[in-house]
């Protein structure tokens, strides 16, 4: 999940997300947390037909963090608000949903090349 993401749910700024990254790095390894390249940022904008031209976050000052689940969940222990509390466990919960469905659309697709 973008930091930006991250930030609107937890009804944080997406500065005080970052900051709490950075004062707490050694917590935040690159298979939890890393910052996006301007290559990959290009390539994520490209994808986005909505963004507008001159609208929010066209041109950003500062490269964005992604989340990995692992990320999302030490940034819940760093964060304090309730709101933050009960985010983290919906997101949890979306990532065990996707995991399931991966590992079972996996094995769907392994039984039709059996057949």
């Amino acid at each position: 999940m973008l930091d930006s993401d991250v930030a609107m749910l937890y009804h944080y700024e997406t500065k005080k997300i970052n900051q709490n990254v950075k004062r707490n790095i050694k917590r935040f390894p690159e298979n939890f947390c890393f910052q996006l390249n301007e290559k990959e940022l290009k390539v994520l904008r490209s994808q986005f037909v909505t963004l507008e031209k001159k609208g929010k976050g066209q041109h950003g000052k500062y490269l964005p963090y992604v989340f990995t689940e692992q990320g999302i969940a030490m940034l819940s222990g760093l964060l304090k608000n309730d709101i933050a509390v009960k985010v983290s466990i919906n997101i949890m919960n979306a990532f065990v949903e996707m995991r399931k469905f991966i590992v079972n659309n996996g094995q769907v697709n392994a039984l039709l090349l059996i057949k």
